[in-house]
């Protein structure tokens, strides 16, 4: 059996093993001199079941949607029916060329076209493009298109973005990453935006504001029409980072909350796996002021021939962002999830996501400190600072400890603007049993943390791989088995 890893599978070689048949060509076969071998392949003997143990053995160390519960804050980590895997694979999908012309794609066209029309629906947004390849891209195309509409009007001059203290990372490196300054908003007392922080810093020089709504925190933005007025008499534009959409699916038109664009997370909010990674896709929807400077090409119909086709003859667009047309198959499988939920059904996936994390922070406010206690949204950040000061024990080692009891760990360290952070998604897709085994583990090595607080510091125990030197292995990554 040839296997791409053949470090793993020299190792596991043994002599006697099945291996190849010698090829049986024909002799009068004229093989050119210079595609002859002259010595042997030197290929590893190893029996076919030694390989499938093996990966299915690798396989069993690592964590999975599909294996437990995944409570990453921000990140959205939900289990995704299977059903629109197997979409995604099919073959009429999967065997296509993205040089095909477009009378033989008409079906591929017609869903991307249509996944745009019920994101628009969803949303309240007048243009959209499916090319972002992930959150980030999708940032950087918003920011572009802000960009591209404001050197159209002839304000050369801005050059300051207004980016909330408690922003996604990538958020300040897309403002710099587009030729513009990073001026950090401070949040209030409550955990949103400061609105009087933010007048004081508006000027002449505003690009913008990028906000995530809900916020990191997993607080809605109250004051966002106040805001997003006074973003737009200061002359500049308003981005929203959609990487919380997960919260607001099917309930609230973010054109009418005075948002100009938006990127949403396909491979968070619409049912692609994503982690390690990838894959991703970063759409991005504008309001009509902006759809001109969309990248090409747009997936259009035209009723006049009545196909669907791309146009590329779109004058102020700021170009490709990505070869071909982003990821199609997740496109597929977010096409697939809006068709088989429905709109009731996105409602109540949004609702459940709320209730769900309502519910776990009241099963953990009582024994952990919630770090701004007002109702969260999808999810909700605490912080381990109490602990760390009577033990000593911090909320990267009740994180370590958690893989002892079976749980892949929240965020940690994140948002920055709260000390020891803990930040917990637990999504809609988790059973109140779920939530409350997580809970009374929670609680249980807070226990532990003050009887026996050295337990909780040398933790894990129990997994594969202990305790790293995390900066070493930043360095010295190792990801190959070792036997």
């Amino acid at each position: 059996m040839l296997v791409k890893d053949f470090k793993v599978i020299f190792e596991k070689h043994r002599e006697g093993a099945p291996t190849f048949p010698v090829p049986d060509f024909p002799e009068e076969y004229d093989l050119p001199p210079e595609l002859a071998r002259t010595a042997p392949l030197n290929l590893p003997e190893v029996p076919e079941n030694e390989v499938v143990r093996h990966y299915v053995r690798l396989s069993q160390k690592n964590w999975g949607v599909d294996i437990g519960f995944y409570p990453l804050g921000s990140c959205t980590m939900k289990y995704n029916p299977k059903f629109n895997e197997d979409v995604s694979r099919l073959p009429g999908f999967t065997h296509l060329h993205p040089h095909a012309p477009e009378h033989l794609v008409q079906g591929a066209l017609r869903l991307m076209y249509d996944l745009q029309e019920y994101l628009k629906r969803l949303t309240g947004f007048s243009g959209a493009t499916l090319q972002p390849v992930a959150g980030a891209s999708g940032e950087l195309t918003g920011i572009f298109i802000i960009k591209a509409y404001l050197r159209h009007r002839g304000e050369t001059e801005r050059d300051e973005v207004l980016i909330p203290d408690s922003a996604h990372g990538t958020n300040p490196a897309t403002a710099s990453m587009a030729g513009f300054k990073a001026i950090e908003v401070r949040s209030n007392s409550n955990g949103t935006l400061d609105v009087e922080d933010l007048k004081s810093k508006l000027s002449d020089r505003t690009v913008g504001l990028m906000i995530t709504n809900p916020n990191t925190l997993g607080l809605f933005e109250r004051d966002i029409r106040r805001i997003t007025d006074l973003v737009h008499e200061a002359g500049g534009q308003v981005y929203m980072d959609g990487a919380n959409y997960n919260a607001l699916m099917g309930w609230v038109s973010l054109a009418d909350l005075g948002i100009d664009v938006v990127h949403l997370n396909l491979h968070k909010t619409f049912s692609t796996p994503h982690g390690g990674g990838g894959p991703g896709a970063g759409v991005v929807l504008v309001k009509e002021h902006l759809w001109p400077f969309v990248p090409v090409p747009t997936v259009e119909y035209d009723e006049e021939r009545g196909m669907y086709h791309l146009n590329w003859d779109r004058p102020l667009s700021i170009g490709k962002v990505h070869a071909f047309y982003g990821h199609f198959l997740v496109a597929i499988r977010a096409y697939a999830y809006i068709l088989s939920m429905g709109g009731e059904g996105l409602r109540q996936a949004a609702a459940d996501a709320v209730l769900n994390a309502n519910y776990l922070r009241h099963l953990l406010e009582g024994e952990y400190k919630v770090a701004y206690p007002t109702r969260n949204m999808h999810e909700f950040v605490l912080t381990g600072m109490p602990i760390k000061r009577d033990t000593g024990v911090r909320t990267y080692d009740i994180a370590k400890r958690l893989l002892d009891y079976g749980f892949h760990a929240p965020t940690v360290y994140f948002p920055l603007i709260v000390p020891e952070a803990m930040m917990i998604e637990p999504t809609e897709t988790e059973t109140k049993e779920t939530l409350e085994a997580f809970a009374d583990t929670l609680i249980k090595i807070k226990r532990e943390a003050y009887e026996n607080p050295d337990l909780v510091k040398t933790a894990p125990h129990e997994t594969p791989v202990r305790r790293l030197d995390e900066v070493k292995a930043a360095k010295q990554l190792k990801v190959k088995w070792e036997g």
